[in-house]
């Protein structure tokens, strides 16, 4: 079978591409590698770890992915729907210096160039303010009022339907060609997937749109090859199943391609095809990649009437400085896992001392350290403080041997020890009587986390500047684009899915029309 477009991956990037390709005529496929998921799909906590977790090997096929280099873990969604079934609805605009950095930087005025299409994306994507502050954001609140920042805290505004709570009403979004959707109750189980039917993941809006246009969408496969046939200005794309140990390859030909697998999906797959199918990619494949400059600490409260795992999973922000972000992030009751990975946050670069820290930070605080190891639930009583910077620095993925490997390539090593986000945990853990605690892989071997991995991808003004022109075209490869994290081509400091939807909506609008729907 013949497609126009195939598109490999259903995240912000492929949704957007299956409904803007599909109602400019094209007959389009999507490829994704996970499973369908509905409300009822969706682990009740993130303790069934099969319906949570991205783990083949061990038939784990939930919508989370847990992903570790030598410079950083990355945390990534998978599904029907991409980082939207996992992510925590947050839709905010990045500042000025990410549209004036990065390798794109000379190719446009960004700013002005993509306003009218993150209009676009915010009205598609349903953002709405968040309406009520609970207990985890009337404490950041308080923080950012200690820290003279008061004016620079806000709700935040999210990919949610709050309607009435719990009450179901036609389409709200798109005229009734839309899915009926429930009003949130704040359950906080965005990130473990809704169960209400309440968040706008990408199977609500751009997806659903796009299937009503006979947009075809391919559930637990992945696709291994993708081959040029110059001669004929064909695709030959191989995909297998991806659920099961064994199955047979099958090939599609298209006349395009869109690769939205995510960096760990789209550089990966491009880095192997490099190697054969497709030697013309750029040599800057897989480098610029940024980890967002996060730092993810859990401060556990041990007051006994605070309840965070009420509201959505981000409710609040606040601009720490002209650099930097800090969100409060919630799990809803009963999703502790992380628990068993926690290890107290020490601050301190040098191995050695920090392991000495470590084995005596216990014995300063006993009672209390007991308490926030054995605390009842740990989802109701931990506020994830999600820090956030746009300062630049990046890293480089290579090929080595039969895995991709890591280094670093401009600025100092992604760091689990950001001074200032060390700083605001512990004035946030003073005023809400907690101990913080992070990813023990983030103490014992000072390798951050980040949710928000980016680049690899990277637009250019030629082949030796990036491996993307500044419409997404794949350099070396006609009627090829990438449309996903990889793209990003500047540190964002902010969530950005809204960037790579927006960025994605003016790339397709590049696309001439086959014919009108």
């Amino acid at each position: 079978m013949e497609y126009d477009y195939i598109i490999v991956g259903s995240g912000f990037g492929g949704s957007v591409s299956a409904l803007r390709l599909s109602q400019k005529g094209y007959k389009v496929l999507v490829i994704e590698k996970g499973k369908w998921y509905d409300g009822k799909d969706f682990p009740k906590t993130n303790w069934n770890l099969r319906k949570w977790l991205w783990l083949p090997k061990f038939k784990f096929f939930g919508i989370m992915k847990m992903t570790y280099f030598r410079h950083v873990g990355i945390l990534s969604g998978v599904g029907v729907g991409g980082g939207s079934l996992v992510y925590a609805n947050t839709l905010p605009k990045p500042k000025n210096n990410f549209y004036t950095t990065g390798s794109w930087a000379e190719l446009k005025d960004w700013e002005s160039e993509l306003s009218p299409y993150y209009d676009v994306a915010l009205k598609m994507l349903g953002a709405a303010r968040n309406p009520k502050l609970f207990d985890s954001d009337l404490n950041l609140q308080k923080l950012a009022k200690s820290i003279g920042k008061e004016k620079a805290f806000s709700p935040t505004d999210v990919a949610v339907f709050f309607g009435t709570p719990n009450k179901e009403v036609d389409d709200p979004y798109f005229n009734g060609k839309g899915p009926k959707r429930v009003g949130c109750n704040h359950c906080g189980k965005c990130m473990t997937g809704c169960p209400n039917n309440s968040k706008n993941t990408l199977d609500k809006n751009y997806l659903y749109l796009a299937q009503q246009l006979g947009c075809e969408i391919i559930a637990e496969h992945e696709v291994k090859d993708i081959q040029y046939n110059e001669k004929e200005k064909i695709y030959n794309v191989i995909y297998k199943k991806s659920t099961s140990y064994f199955s047979k390859s099958k090939t599609v030909k298209s006349r395009g391609v869109v690769l939205s697998g995510g960096v760990l999906g789209t550089v990966r797959l491009l880095m192997k095809l490099k190697k054969k199918s497709l030697p013309n990619l750029s040599d800057r494949l897989g480098e610029f990649v940024r980890t967002n400059n996060e730092a993810l600490i859990f401060n556990v409260t041990l007051d006994p009437k605070t309840d965070y795992s009420k509201g959505v999973a981000i409710g609040s922000i606040v601009d720490v400085d002209e650099n930097s972000h800090l969100e409060p992030v919630r799990y809803g009751k009963g999703s502790g896992f992380w628990r068993i990975l926690m290890w107290p946050m020490v601050t301190e670069k040098n191995f050695f001392l920090r392991i000495l820290k470590l084995l005596a930070l216990p014995f300063t605080a006993p009672i209390q350290w007991f308490k926030i190891y054995t605390v009842k639930d740990f989802a109701k009583k931990s506020s994830i403080l999600l820090f956030m910077q746009d300062l630049d620095s990046t890293i480089t993925f290579k090929k080595k041997w039969f895995r991709i490997g890591t280094k670093v390539t401009k600025g100092k090593n992604p760091s689990a020890f950001i001074p200032e986000a060390h700083e605001l945990a512990k004035k946030h853990a003073a005023l809400t009587n907690a101990k913080s605690v992070v990813v023990a892989s983030e103490t014992l071997s000072g390798i951050p986390s980040t949710a928000h991995i980016l680049g690899g991808c990277v637009m250019g003004k030629n082949k030796d500047e990036g491996v993307i022109d500044e419409n997404n075209n794949v350099f070396g490869y006609p009627n090829m684009l990438v449309c996903d994290g990889s793209m990003i081509s500047a540190n964002p400091g902010v969530n950005p899915s809204l960037s790579i939807t927006a960025i994605t909506e003016r790339a397709m609008s590049k696309i001439g029309v086959k014919y009108e729907r």
